[in-house]
């Protein structure tokens, strides 16, 4: 199962599927072939691996795969039925496929007269793929909120200057965390005090292959002149202030992974919202005292209130640090 993980990371992280891999074994445990979904429209992990082998060289073999067998076509046939074609003899996966069309291969396989065992290094397949995993149990997209602010947790400095609280490789890293988001979002507030790119950049200033879908939230109108309608993805402007009515718009165009850049008043209605997955934190180690927090009033009016998170990993990032946490009583895994 660690060498499916393997495979199935070699996949596109960003998109509409998931990241798969499977690897097939002979009845002595020998690998036999191996197999990763490339990306929508390409062959699923399961017959990626089949693909390699001649007629009747599947059969009593076990399948072992990251993810459930899907038992539905869409732009490929199901998973179950090429497997039970095959002559597969046990299938072994890890994490349940949450889909309501797609889910049901282990229970199709089963009923076939397949071995089946679910559950393998669930924790890390889960891992893995959770930024699918998350929106295909939740019906709308993954949501980081990210900030960098002072050990005082301020954002900015008392007159709104905020450039720069982190230093060169903090600053780096954003840009990597961009670029590995379908769509990043901002208020129009930020809009009008800041004028962002919103873009994904390389050390040198270019522009990286991949590029997230600039989003503003609010009413007011986005100037003629701002740098965002020079971005290379088309802006896509909601009005209103609801949260989850953005990411239902979202959701909608396709989007599964959302970064909130904006500044306190979004990130927070955000949080208050409960729709946060993850909280990225940029930590510098200097003070700047003052009014300017990361994140406005939260709705915690006594400390028995406050969100208590999980910290998942603490990574230097030159003098800085960057944290990232968790809720863990939400229904995110």
């Amino acid at each position: 199962m660690r060498r499916a993980l393997e495979l199935a990371a070699r996949g596109p992280a960003r998109g509409v599927n998931p990241q798969v891999g499977c690897v097939l074994l002979a009845p002595d445990g020998r690998t036999v072939a191996e197999g990763w979904h490339r990306g929508a429209g390409t062959p699923h992990a399961e017959v990626d691996a089949l693909s390699r082998l001649g007629a009747d060289e599947a059969r009593g073999l076990t399948a072992v795969v990251t993810l459930e067998p899907c038992d539905h076509t869409g732009r490929t046939g199901p998973c179950s039925e090429a497997l039970l074609a095959a002559g597969v003899a046990r299938v072994v996966y890890a994490v349940d496929d949450p889909g309501d069309e797609s889910s049901g291969g282990g229970a199709r396989l089963l009923g076939a007269g397949v071995a089946v065992e679910r559950g393998v290094l669930a924790d890390e397949a889960a891992e893995l793929v959770r930024r699918w995993l998350v929106p295909a149990r939740t019906g709308r997209p993954f949501v980081t909120v990210k900030w960098a602010s002072s050990l005082d947790g301020r954002a900015a400095a008392a007159d709104g200057s905020s450039r720069w609280i982190t230093g060169t490789a903090a600053r780096q890293h954003v840009h990597e965390v961009r670029a590995d988001h379908d769509a990043i979002l901002v208020g129009t507030g930020t809009v009008l005090a800041d004028d962002p790119s919103l873009t994904a950049r390389g050390d040198a200033g270019e522009l990286l292959a991949d590029q997230p879908v600039p989003v503003v939230v609010g009413d007011r109108p986005v100037p003629a002149d701002a740098r965002l309608h020079r971005h290379p993805r088309e802006l896509v402007q909601v009005a209103g202030h609801d949260p989850a009515a953005a990411l239902d718009e979202l959701w909608r165009r396709g989007v599964r992974s959302v970064l909130v850049e904006g500044g306190p008043t979004t990130a927070s209605a955000f949080v208050r919202a409960g729709l946060v997955d993850d909280y990225l934190v940029y930590l510098a180690p200097t003070l700047i005292g003052g009014p300017r927090t990361a994140l406005d009033d939260l709705g915690v009016a006594s400390v028995d209130d406050q969100r208590r998170l999980r910290v998942a990993s603490v990574t230097p990032l030159g003098t800085d640090l960057l944290i990232v946490a968790r809720d863990d009583t939400g229904s995110t895994p």
